[in-house]
């Protein structure tokens, strides 16, 4: 296996790397080997705050992995090294680096993508090799559809698409709602359809259901026709640094009524580029961290020593998929991916930082969902929505 280990920098906000390997292990360790993990994240492109995350909890949780002498596998302590990929945002290009990744660095099992766009294409990849890969934040059915080697941390879009349609009807008695998505990308059309079927089978009338693509600025035509239904309500499941732009052009156009989103608005560049246009919106994902559990608490406050503010649903959601992988290798007792794969399959209930989780026969967390509020410039939690019968009474 080549060893590569990378160098970060941070230039004008923008996170750039190539691979990456841990650097906090105790001396007195007796390392019998090292363990590789690739990390597959977009550092660069449109979501790099995205990346930047994703990078920050990496490292954090391999750093405290091996100041513990690492992962013991037969009573031996083996160290955990990260490789750290640029999917540069891109199906292609995070296609690219899963299969250098696994042919040519060995890697033991992946860590990502994020974005659905990416995870979706690269899930193939790793179920195809046989390689374990865990995506913390995809939310696409299709990332994990019968691909046995492919797992999750964040809950799906065909829950998180009710638990919306349900707050909107309850907290503004919506009757009618717009939707607007990119139709280009598989995470927000699959939560923009899954929205739109639940708001219609709850009796809500979905007035307007209008797409723009990948790239595109300027939103006034979709909006325009939008705000001439007059809908109670705007759903909007898009990328933290799209959400300014259509929130701030709505205001412009007229509408004054809720805009609400999805847990890709979870990041806290959306307070930076928002300001005062989203003060008061809601929007859905996966963890609180005013009520985050003593489990989240102690993750919190080690992230914000280390790194200077509060994690996002992303770094928090990577953590908890490293913590994931860590169970299974040292619950299969081995450094095959066969049987890392077979353990992660077995592992029925998980406390992670964001929460309680169990996993189906598809490798998908069954766990609650929060409604954050954007108040007084930051991320609040508001309200919570679970799975019927989750958690369950005997999970302590």
């Amino acid at each position: 296996m080549s060893k590569r280990f990378t160098t970060l920098m941070l230039t004008l906000a923008v996170l750039t790397a190539a691979v990456a390997g841990s650097t906090f292990a105790q001396e007195d360790c007796d390392f019998a080997g090292e363990v590789y993990i690739g990390v597959i994240a977009p550092l660069t492109g449109d979501i790099p705050k995205v990346g930047q995350d994703t990078v920050e909890a990496a490292e954090m949780v391999v750093d405290e992995v091996n100041a513990e002498c690492g992962l013991q596998i037969d009573d031996e302590n083996y160290e955990v090294v990260i490789l750290i990929e640029d999917n540069e945002a891109k199906a292609e290009s995070s296609v690219a680096v899963a299969t250098r990744l696994i042919v040519e660095e060995e890697v033991l099992a992946i860590i990502g993508p994020q974005a659905s766009k990416q995870a979706v294409p690269t899930g193939q990849v790793a179920n195809d090799r046989e390689t374990p890969m865990i995506s913390p934040w995809s939310t696409n059915p299709d990332t994990t559809f019968n691909r046995p080697w492919v797992f999750r941390a964040a809950f799906l879009d065909p829950f998180q698409g009710p638990v919306v349609a349900g707050f909107v009807q309850d907290e503004f008695g919506a009757e009618t709602a717009a939707v607007l998505y990119d139709v280009a990308s598989d995470y927000p059309k699959g939560l923009a359809e899954n929205f739109r079927d639940a708001a219609i089978a709850n009796g809500m009338d979905v007035v307007a259901f209008e797409s723009f693509t990948t790239g595109d600025t300027d939103f006034s035509s979709q909006l325009t026709n939008i705000i001439a239904e007059n809908p109670d309500v705007i759903f909007t499941p898009q990328y933290y640094n799209e959400v300014p732009l259509i929130v701030q052009q709505a205001r412009e156009l007229g509408y004054e009524g809720p805009i609400v989103g999805s847990d890709s608005w979870g990041t806290a560049d959306l307070l930076e580029l928002c300001g005062d246009a989203c003060e008061g919106l809601f929007f859905s994902t996966h963890y609180a961290p005013d009520i985050a559990t003593e489990v989240g608490q102690t993750f919190i406050q080690a992230y914000e020593e280390r790194y200077g503010y509060k994690p996002s649903d992303v770094a928090a959601l990577t953590y908890d998929a490293f913590n994931i992988l860590f169970k299974a290798i040292e619950d299969a007792n081995s450094l095959e991916r066969a049987d890392v794969r077979d353990a992660l399959a077995q592992i029925e209930l998980f406390e992670g930082v964001t929460g309680l989780m169990s996993f189906d026969e598809q490798g998908d967390p069954i766990k609650c969902a929060v409604i954050i509020q954007i108040k007084d410039g930051a991320f609040t939690y508001y309200d919570s929505a679970c799975p019927a019968g989750f958690p369950p009474e005997d999970a302590g």
